[in-house]
């Protein structure tokens, strides 16, 4: 079996808004806009949680010039399902496992629901 690929949606060192301005910036779900003190105070888990988080290949949060870590809401939210399932007692790595998997299976259904819409709409099956 394949091991499970960290969750992230663009390459860490893209800019979200290549002209560097705000507008957008602030609405994008993937922007990183938190520090991991600031993360970590929002979701009540300690620095080394997050750093677990990466270690357990969850995600990869992007870096700044200076080499931090820097979280984007999207993350935040994986952040928070995996400190949920913890509090329940599941280990840290089958967590994130299960929401790795559970984006997998999201993401399928998504690709499944429009490749159904697709051909539903298409004249030529009739």
């Amino acid at each position: 079996m394949k091991p499970p690929q960290p969750l992230q949606t663009r390459a860490p060192d893209a800019d979200p808004v290549p002209d560097g301005g705000l507008d957008g910036k602030l609405d994008d779900e993937d922007y990183p806009a938190y520090s991991m003190g600031r993360a970590a105070e929002i979701l009540g888990v300690t620095p080394a949680f997050l750093r677990g988080l990466d270690a357990a290949k969850l995600f990869v949060p992007q870096r700044s010039a200076g080499g931090h870590r820097r979280y984007s809401r999207y993350q935040l939210r994986l952040a928070q399902r995996a400190r949920d399932l913890v509090d329940e007692g599941t280990a840290l790595d089958a967590a994130c496992r299960i929401i790795i998997l559970e984006d997998q299976l999201a993401e399928a259904q998504r690709i499944n629901a429009g490749l159904q819409r697709r051909l539903d709409q298409d004249p030529a099956r009739d």
